[in-house]
Order: structure tokens, then sequence, then C-alpha cells
């Protein structure tokens, strides 16, 4: 064997360990195994903690003017009146993220949209002099592509006159305001889309940003289904509230039909007009039909007046002539019970009863006479008669108190 050989087996050979560096080996696994137990230690506390956040983190409120709804794997959780939470003082707590997600609505608040599709074409400048109509520059002819507008019927007019069925149309530029609100949340949730809400976003401004289109829409037709009911006086002038009443039904009656949780508030009409390019005639039609109402007025007025006048008097003429009806009537009545009574004595004594008659009857006579004269039977007299001057004749009291 070669002394190569011999080295080498010498290398293969286990030394004996040295002593220090088994003392270095022993102070670094120590120190290892303290800093492993430390970590560990650490992370349990970190994981801990992270934990209570994450269950923290299901605690919710709904604010005073909300109310929410709970999706559990995108389904609407609980039943009956749990399904929809109601603001209260102390928060609800639901499953965290991504197990249960808390939707809220706004219910309370009102939101105005301004519609503007039926107004005539105006640059900035002229919407920037409104109300100041007459600044705004106005063509000879409207412009369907860019003017908008309401179509109106006119009065019914005789067929001879208008040559069709008795009706014509108008126009009229208008302008309105819809103010609506959220009153069952589940429905809209459930049948309104409403685009998905970015970290950051308001949910409130995305529902109102994505439910703007839908709303529009179906209150312009309700508009133009109402307005083509209605002359253009009824707009202007005569029917405005019972226009936008009519308005208000056929959107909510929609806004029904699709269950869409959404309530009509309010209608308004803030602007209307006629078409400027025809102000004049308008103006003159409208004064004529002003005057045309107001002599109708005074005429039904002068009408009900001689009416009633002529009923006055006819019904004191019949009330007098039943007057003296039953003061005949009851003449008459006393005169035959006066006979019916005398009628006994009569039959045994009718020439006492006829002298008597006589009698009275001759009382009642000169009772009346301002002057008599008594000539005895057999007698002959010759008397001048000539009123004596001096003798005043008697006025009854009533002829006083009349001639008073």
């Amino acid at each position: 064997m070669t002394e190569e050989d011999k080295q080498s087996n010498n290398d293969l050979q286990p030394q004996a360990p040295d002593k220090s560096a088994t003392e270095d080996l022993d102070v670094a696994g120590k120190s290892l195994s303290e800093a492993l137990r430390i970590s560990f230690i650490i992370l349990k506390v970190i994981m801990i903690v992270l934990i209570f956040a994450f269950l923290a983190s299901g605690f919710k409120t709904v604010g005073s003017d909300e109310k929410a709804l709970v999706l559990r794997f995108g389904k609407i959780r609980g039943v009956g009146e749990n399904r929809v939470l109601k603001p209260r003082t102390r928060p609800y707590w639901i499953f965290p993220y991504p197990v249960d997600i808390m939707v809220k609505i706004p219910v309370e608040k009102k939101v105005d949209l301004l519609v503007r599709s039926f107004w005539y074409y105006q640059t900035k400048e002229d919407m920037l002099s409104e109300p100041s109509i007459k600044k705004t520059r106005f063509l000879e002819t409207l412009d369907p592509k860019k003017d908008g507008y309401c179509i109106t019927r006119s009065e019914e007019q005789d067929e001879a006159i208008s040559g069709s069925d008795g009706s014509d149309y108008n126009i009229v530029h208008c302008k309105w305001q819809l103010t609506y609100q959220i009153d069952d949340p589940e429905r809209f949730f459930k049948n309104v889309y409403v685009k998905d809400v970015k970290p950051g976003d308001i949910y409130f401004d995305a529902i109102t940003e994505s439910i703007t289109p839908l709303l529009q829409n179906l209150f312009e037709d309700a508009i133009v289904t109402a307005t083509v009911n209605y002359t253009i006086d009824d707009v202007m002038f005569e029917q405005v509230a019972r226009l936008t009443e009519h308005i208000r039904g056929l959107l909510q009656e929609k806004l029904g039909t699709i269950e869409s949780g959404i309530k009509v508030v309010r209608v308004q009409l803030t602007d209307k007009t006629w078409p400027q390019q025809i102000n004049e005639a308008f103006q003159a039609s409208h004064s004529a039909s002003q005057g045309s109402e107001q002599t109708i007025s005074k005429a039904r007025t002068y009408a009900e007046s001689a009416v009633i006048g002529a009923t006055g008097v006819a019904q004191q003429k019949i009330a007098e002539a039943r007057a003296y009806r039953t003061k005949i009537v009851a003449s008459a009545r006393a005169n035959a019970e006066y006979l019916r009574q005398l009628l006994p004595e009569y039959r045994k004594h009718p020439e006492l009863v006829v002298h008597e008659i006589y009698r009275d009857a001759m009382e009642r006579i000169f009772a009346n006479v301002d002057e008599k004269f008594v000539i005895p039977k057999g007698a002959e007299w010759r008397i001048f008669l000539n009123r004596d001057p001096s003798l005043k004749p008697r006025v009854s009291k009533e002829q006083t108190t009349q001639q008073e």
C-alpha cells in the first residue's frame, strides 16, 4: 500500500469532536429555539387580533333614513319582517364579507329629476338669460330635431267647420320636475338594475345614476300620454293641477307594473309656454276667448237673475191667488154655516127672520154712509139734494193709514 492510500484512510476515520465548537452549537440552538417560541407567540396574538377584527367587521348600523338588506352569498337573508332591517340604536351583526353583504337603501330621501325634453332649443347664453324668454332667438318655424314640445288637443268644433272628426291638435313647450323616493327596498333591489358599486363610491349616487334613464323614459311617456287629452288652455291656465295628477297616476301605474319599489312623491309643471313663432296670433286668440267667456258669463248671470225675478213675481201672484181663494172659500163656508143655522128659525117665523136680515143689512149700509135721509112711509117730500160743503166725508182708518 502506498503512502497516499494510508493518508486517505486516516482522513476517513472519525476524529474526536472539538469541545469549544460543541458549546457554540448549543448556544445557537437555544437562541434559535427561543426566537421561534417568541415568534410563534407573536403570530398567535396577531391571529387572535385578526380574528376579532374580522368578527367585529360584521357589526353594521342602519341610518335613520335607510333600510337594509343582508345578502348571504348573493341571496336576501331573512323571513317576514326580519327580511328588511330598519334603523335602531344598537348595531346589527352579520357574517363578514364575503359570506354576508349589507346593502343600505335610502328610503326617506326624496330625489328631484328635471325633464327639459319638451322645451324649445336654447343655447347656453339663452339658458343664462332665463326666465326672460324674449331674449331667446326664435326661428321662423320649429325644428323637430332640436325643439321639444308636447301635443295638446284643441277645442271640439263642428265637423262642417273642421272638415274632419271635429278635433285638431296644438303644441306647447313645457318643463317638468319629478320627485320620487324608494318605498320598497326589496322590490327595488330585485327588479331595478343598479351598477356595481366600486370601493369609495356612494351607493345612493350609484342608485340615482342607474335609475335616472329608466325614470326619465317612463316620465316622458306619461307626459305625452296625458297631455294629448288636454287643450292648450288647460295646460297653460285652467287644468294644471288636474294634468299633473293625471301624469303622476300614469307614472305610478307604470312603476307599479314593473314592481320597481319606487314611489312618485310629486309631479310639477315648472314652466310652460306656447310656440313663440305664433305669439301674436295666440295672444289675440286668447284675448278673444276670454272676451267671449266674459260675455257668455254676463249673459248667463242676466238670464239667471231674470228667471229668478220672474219666478219671484209668479210665486207672489200664486200666493196672493191662493190667499184670495182661501178667503173666499172661508167666507162661503161661514155664510153657508150661518144660513144652515138660520134655516130652522126661518121655517118657524119666515117674516121675522127676513125682517131681521133686512134690518142687519140696512145697519151695515148706513154705518158707511156720511149723510142719511129718512122718509116716512106715505109722506111726500121734495128735497133739493145738494151736499153741504161743511160736511167732511168719513175716512176709514185703513185709508188714512195708506195716505200717510
